[in-house]
């Protein structure tokens, strides 16, 4: 099954998803815009639309959608529109691109759900989009698997 978040920086997001026993395979990249195959100078111009995203292949026999959901909705403030942390602009925005109607339904409920939690932590309303999932645009390869790869254990830009 495939799942695809938004949730920032994607290197981070990435690096959280490949620790997750079941998940199978993870790419980054852009998803949600309005041109075809844009690099990432494209994308972070503000001008495509499109998410910093990450896609992921998963084993629902070993962990759940639900279960991604919420480490998506813990890994990131899913209250700021368009900006998460120093990163500002459209392409950093909080996004569950949904495969079929059951993602849907399981987004929409358990967002619904953890509103209250959000309201405690953040002091707002969860503003994650719930949309069907788009074209998935792979991003450069420099930028698969980013922080394995130089040896970071997390996002400096999360922190």
């Amino acid at each position: 099954m495939k799942a695809t978040f938004a949730a920032g920086c994607f290197w981070g997001v990435e690096a959280l998803f490949r620790q997750v026993k079941g998940v199978e395979f993870t790419q980054v990249g852009y998803t949600g815009g309005k041109i075809d195959d844009p690099s990432y100078q494209d994308v972070c111009s503000g001008k495509t639309g499109h998410a910093e995203a990450v896609q992921l292949e998963y084993n629902p026999a070993i962990v759940s959608y639900e279960d991604l959901l919420m480490m998506f909705w813990s890994s990131h403030n899913p209250t700021t529109i368009n900006q998460q942390g120093p990163d500002i602009g459209e392409q950093y925005r909080s996004v569950v691109f949904f495969h079929d109607q059951n993602q849907e339904k399981t987004a929409k409920e358990l967002k619904e759900k953890l509103q209250s939690a959000a309201l405690k932590q953040f002091g707002d309303k969860i503003v994650t989009e719930i949309i069907p999932a788009m074209k998935f645009f792979r991003a450069e390869e420099y930028h698969q698997q980013y922080l394995e790869k130089n040896n970071q254990f997390q996002c400096s830009k999360l922190n």
